[in-house]
């Protein structure tokens, strides 16, 4: 590929001489262009998600490669499903280059590794029920593109993320999404608008694919978990609402035996 815009020269000069005003007023307005591009890509955002979906309703898993600012990006997302729609750890992964557990560190030096990812994937057993997703900024991170096909050799479903067009990684993906969020404020600086886009896309695919997997209901975290004071209290307001009843701490002994507040609905409903 020899088009990379993610590299491509910022299109504001001499940096250092601006004000602090001016330079948060010309980061807002870059800013304001990602939502734009996401919106063009939203097509292939829906087909992705409808993927996930279809794999993890079957009983899959969904797998996400990523280095970098990206790879971090997705470990953050992952992280929140288990607590926030009460999914169980292991559906929603994570392989980052160099280890979650050295996720504080910008262990840029592993994205040319070749081999680990795809090592990683097949300890966890990976088939053809999971979908593997790449998150590239440039659209030709080694470590990212190495792991898409060996998928794709052995019949794994792929996707992935990407911010610059006609890239060997979307190449390797059954469902590419690319989003050309264009130079960065800082020439090369992918962690700004590639970053933001990456997470606007990752609360995309995590939040649709809870509601289609029913962990949400109307507009509530009905399975969240009860992990602290302020979550309960919210969970015991939100079954108020949702049953009628009148008297907190009633509500409140009820969620606490039932674990959940979409449980404890349950119970009330049958009683």
């Amino acid at each position: 590929m020899d088009l990379r815009i993610t590299e491509s020269p910022s299109v504001y000069r001499h940096l250092e001489k601006k004000s602090v005003d001016e330079l948060i007023d010309l980061m807002n307005r870059e800013d304001q262009s990602v939502a734009v591009q996401i919106q063009q890509a939203l097509p292939q955002i829906g087909q992705l998600i409808k993927a996930i979906v279809g794999k993890v309703s079957a009983g899959g898993r969904l797998f996400y490669v990523g280095a970098g600012s990206g790879g971090r990006l997705s470990v953050l997302d992952v992280i929140e499903l288990p607590t926030t729609y009460g999914v169980a750890k292991g559906v929603f992964n994570v392989i980052l280059a160099g280890g979650i557990d050295r996720l504080a560190d910008a262990l840029e030096e592993r994205e040319d590794d070749t081999k680990e990812a795809w090592e990683k994937l097949q300890v966890a057993d990976v088939t053809s029920g999971d979908i593997v997703v790449g998150i590239s900024a440039s659209g030709t991170t080694p470590f990212v593109l190495a792991a898409l096909q060996q998928c794709k050799e052995h019949g794994i479903t792929t996707g992935c993320i990407v911010s610059n067009p006609d890239s060997p990684i979307a190449a390797a993906s059954t469902f590419p999404v690319e989003v050309v969020t264009g130079p960065e404020f800082i020439t090369g600086s992918t962690r700004m608008k590639c970053g933001t886009a990456q997470k606007m896309i990752f609360d995309m695919i995590s939040t649709t694919t809870m509601i289609q997997l029913g962990r949400v209901e109307d507009n509530s975290m009905v399975n969240v978990a009860l992990i602290n004071v302020k979550i309960t209290d919210r969970a015991v307001r939100m079954l108020m609402e949702k049953t009628g009843i009148a008297d907190y701490n009633e509500a409140k002994l009820i969620l606490l035996e039932h674990g959940s507040v979409k449980q404890a609905m349950e119970h009330v409903l049958r009683n």
